[in-house]
């Protein structure tokens, strides 16, 4: 990702983003140093005594914007996935300062700022592919007017075979973007892979494709991954951009309030991609 200027960049990127919906960036300008800290930050937090994170759980933490808890929709799943989070929503540098865990705030924070350089630049690359030449105010609040960085770990399974880190799915987000430990499988030291997700699929009108991935329990080591979701803001409109439209495309999505998709997805157990159908005229 050295040259965003490369129209061969671009192709490799806009054609992995519609035929697969994730592809795998290396040499971009997120400092191999930030993701090792990020990553250093996140062990640091889950080898916290069990009180200290309690403190961040839903019945104790201060803001719904800082959220500690295991599986991902405990009261309707029938067996919960093996892994904790730490879920940190970016509204303000102050606020973060003042409620995120101070074990791992810094890192995060800085992690989150440099990525954004590269978030931008991988948007503007996904926008020309659709036509899409100006990226206004409008236009960049619905693809990343709001943030959410996970921390995630999944400790060792003494019976994986019986459960999964996390169950199919796909991501409500425009882009996920993906910092994995070695044991995630990424041979690459400082390689972040993206995931298009269901935001950017409905507003593309389905010529990018969010994937649908999963996390396998793993039975012999703990392992930990960070994941940045790029959101449209909550009471963003979202829909099949106008110039798609207007250029004589058939709009396969409707127009909808992005939190009342996000409160959809929320409501059930992960089930593959069956949640982007919620959108669908």
């Amino acid at each position: 990702m050295s040259n965003w200027q490369d129209p061969n960049v671009a192709k490799s990127i806009c054609d992995a983003a519609s035929q697969w919906g994730f592809f795998q960036i290396v040499n971009h300008d997120v400092p191999v140093e930030v993701l090792e800290d990020v990553k250093d930050a996140t062990y640091r937090f889950f080898g916290l005594p069990a009180k200290a994170k309690n403190k961040y759980s839903k019945e104790h933490s201060s803001s719904n914007n800082v959220r500690f808890g295991t599986s991902f929709s405990p009261q309707v799943e029938k067996a919960l996935e093996w892994k904790d989070y730490l879920s940190l929503f970016y509204v303000f540098e102050e606020e973060a300062s003042a409620l995120w865990p101070a074990v791992c705030r810094e890192k995060v924070l800085d992690y989150m700022k440099k990525s954004e350089i590269v978030i931008k630049q991988l948007l503007q690359v996904l926008m020309k592919g659709l036509n899409v030449n100006e990226i206004d105010e409008t236009k960049k609040s619905l693809l990343m007017g709001s943030m959410r960085t996970n921390l995630n770990y999944y400790p060792v399974c003494p019976k994986p075979e019986l459960t999964v880190g996390v169950v199919r799915h796909s991501d409500v987000s425009t882009l996920t973007i993906l910092l994995q430990d070695e044991i995630g499988g990424l041979e690459t030291k400082g390689s972040l892979v993206i995931n298009v997700g269901d935001a950017l699929q409905i507003m593309s009108n389905g010529r990018y494709k969010s994937v649908e991935h999963c996390v396998v329990a793993n039975g012999s080591k703990n392992r930990i991954s960070v994941a940045i979701f790029v959101n449209p803001r909550p009471n963003d409109i979202i829909g099949p951009f106008p110039e798609l439209v207007a250029s004589g495309e058939k709009p396969i999505y409707k127009q909808l309030l992005y939190s009342d998709y996000v409160k959809h997805f929320f409501r059930k157990a992960h089930d593959g991609k069956k949640m982007v159908a919620f959108a669908e005229l």
